[in-house]
């Protein structure tokens, strides 16, 4: 003690009569450390006591010991302190890495006097460790982390030092708390938001990119909006700096859909200048982050387009899932994508669910297109395993396979009388509902099983489907008149006559068309002056044909003929949205192709025309175009085909 009080003294008298030399305000400074220390409970192992015993020891008789130099003075901090407390968190942090549980974390903590960089890397290593596990084995951890002593304790160091942290280790210890469920209106989670609303400026790219992905995942609050509204203000200004793709992202998410045009160009702006960089991932999360953004930039979408489907083979189903969803968000579909993804999945198919293959022709079904390969590949799964399949799978499978109107290569027989079978094993405990869904399906692929369309149509099923919620009652109306019409038109091989109850019949819903001018001009051209041309015509069965051409005998080709010489042919001329067609391809979906179908059981011959592209034609290619779909070179006998064609 008496050493070190005379130590004491001498640094005093140094520091009074030389006040200005930089060596002095250096061991003034160490004084001062060494008072603090003494006072938060630190052990004296301090850089005064060091201090002392070297100058002790160099005191020599008859002669001034010398002071120490600042080299002096560091060598002796680093030797007898800092060494020791890296030592320390050496082994503080290689314990983290090897503990497996939260609990394992929060006992290691009870061995140390955690700091905020503790705090941060352990509410981290939990954030890992837990994201890992099922969602009952977190469920668990987690209980037992919450239930633990140390995780509270954990929690009062974050909210006393949460001041002291660095940018990036506030914004990790906030993102890891709303990520392991801490509720977000507790006192730890409402004093590491306020601490970054005050130091928010100070945050670098990384920091708020992390800050950015925590937000988005958090309730709306009062704190919380106007952490937002501050990040939103702070990236306009920075959103030059940005250096990395991953920041970027997290912050077009952050700021959403509802941001002023001008930021969202920048940001786009920002993201094509990166393109180059953009690895696979890049591109997945791009296409998420423009649907969450609702930003359709065509030069954007093309490019992570071209990357994914280059790589395909490396991206794994919840990925592909994602982008096909993104794709239908933004409305967006490129042929080369979706062909790269349906042709992969065919032939891996063996190696994927039975739920991801549906979940991902169900994303094909809402873009309209027609995977042919995939639905090939999945028929033949669909009648080898029928027996693995639930009455939700076969309900998604024939909602797919009837929208798109897939013409089967083989085996159609076979595959609908699998999926008929499932069905009709669940026909005791179906609900109404799901009835009226599979016997539509079944209809508009042409296929009528007995039993359950008997059982559809009785009249306690039909009373109980009329009881619906009011939003779904058009539709339900809508399908249970396509049966019904099914069943009248399609001269179907029943045990019984089938119909609907009495009362319960409906009108087909009328897609009209306003009508084309130039297409009506062009088609009175083409036909001679005494055939008839119709347009806006409402077939007695519902249906709408846009325009109606009725060519007598004579106007027919092979007018020497006999036969042909008793006919009156009418052309129904359809003019479907390109919605009605498969993306890219002159295929008609569902609806579309049972009008066709029915329309020809009428007598008459439908021709399919798209009038967005007819109209961009010259004037002679119009009319080559219509007398080449209303005079054919080759006409079949009895019901005529469809001329599906489209320009």
């Amino acid at each position: 003690m008496n050493v070190c009080k005379s130590g004491e003294e001498l640094l005093r008298r140094v520091l009074l009569y030389r006040r200005h030399s930089p060596l002095c305000k250096q061991l003034g400074s160490l004084l001062q450390k060494e008072q603090t220390q003494q006072k938060v409970g630190i052990p004296r192992t301090c850089y005064l006591l060091n201090v002392v015993c070297y100058t002790s020891q160099g005191h020599t008789r008859g002669k001034s010991f010398p002071l120490p130099t600042p080299v002096d003075v560091e060598k002796l901090h680093a030797d007898q302190l800092d060494l020791g407390t890296v030592d320390r968190r050496l082994t503080f942090y290689s314990q983290l890495q090897e503990s497996m549980s939260p609990s394992d974390v929060l006992d290691l903590l009870k061995h140390y006097s955690p700091t905020h960089r503790h705090v941060s890397n352990s509410l981290t290593r939990i954030w890992e460790l837990t994201k890992k596990l099922s969602d009952d084995q977190r469920r668990y951890e987690l209980r037992l982390m919450f239930e633990h002593p140390g995780f509270e304790e954990l929690c009062q160091v974050a909210m006393v030092n949460a001041h002291r942290m660095r940018c990036e280790d506030l914004a990790y210890s906030l993102l890891a708390m709303v990520k392991l469920g801490m509720p977000q209106r507790s006192r730890v989670v409402q004093t590491l938001l306020r601490v970054t609303q005050e130091n928010l400026n100070q945050f670098n790219e990384r920091a708020l990119s992390v800050l950015a992905m925590c937000l988005s995942e958090m309730e709306a609050m009062k704190n919380v909006d106007t952490l937002k509204k501050g990040l939103r203000l702070v990236l306009e200004n920075n959103v030059n700096q940005i250096r990395n793709v991953v920041p970027l992202q997290s912050i077009m998410r952050l700021v959403g859909k509802d941001v002023s045009p001008g930021f969202k160009k920048k940001l786009e702006q920002k993201a094509l200048s990166m393109a180059e960089d953009f690895s696979l991932p890049n591109a997945q999360y791009m296409l998420s982050t423009l649907a969450a953004m609702e930003l359709n930039s065509r030069p954007l979408l093309d490019i992570c387009s071209k990357n994914i489907a280059e790589n395909v083979h490396g991206v794994p189903f919840n990925r592909l899932l994602a982008v096909l969803r993104s794709c239908g968000e933004l409305h967006y579909r490129n042929t080369e994508l979706l062909l790269a993804i349906s042709e992969h999945v065919a032939t891996t198919c063996d190696m994927w669910t039975n739920k991801q293959v549906i979940l991902l022709l169900l994303e094909f079904e809402n873009l309209g297109f027609l995977a042919s390969s995939l639905l090939d590949a999945f028929t033949h799964i669909v009648i080898q395993k029928a027996d693995t399949l639930t009455l939700r799978d076969v309900l998604s499978i024939l909602k797919v396979y009837s929208s798109l109107n897939h013409i089967f290569k083989s085996n159609r027989d076979q595959f609908l009388s699998s999926v008929t079978s499932v069905v009709e094993s669940y026909l005791t405990k179906m609900l109404p509902n799901d009835m009226l869904k599979a016997a539509f399906c079944l209809c508009i692929l042409g296929h009528f099983p007995p039993a359950l369309l008997e059982r559809l149509l009785q009249k306690e099923t039909v009373e109980e489907l009329c009881t619906i919620d009011h939003r779904f009652l058009k539709g339900m109306e809508q399908k249970l008149h396509i049966i019904d019409l099914c069943l009248r038109l399609d001269h179907l091989p029943l045990p019984q006559p089938l119909c609907l109850p009495p009362g319960y019949t409906s009108t087909l819903s009328q897609d009209k068309a306003p009508v084309s001018q130039d297409l009506l001009s062009t088609l009175k051209s083409v036909v001679a002056e005494e055939d008839v041309v119709q347009e806006s015509v409402i077939e007695e069965n519902g249906y709408f044909i846009d325009y109606l051409v009725t060519l007598l005998p004579q106007t027919i080709e092979g007018n020497g003929s006999q036969e042909n010489a008793s006919l009156n042919q009418r052309i129904a001329l359809l003019c479907p949205p390109l919605s009605s067609l498969s993306f890219g391809t002159t295929h008609p979906n569902g609806k579309l192709a049972m009008k066709v179908r029915h329309l020809s059981i009428l007598g008459y011959s439908p021709v399919l025309i798209s009038l967005q592209h007819f109209l961009c034609q010259t004037e002679e290619e119009r009319t080559s175009i219509l007398r080449k779909l209303i005079f054919p070179e080759h006409k079949s006998s009895g019901v005529h085909e469809t001329n599906e064609t489209i320009f």
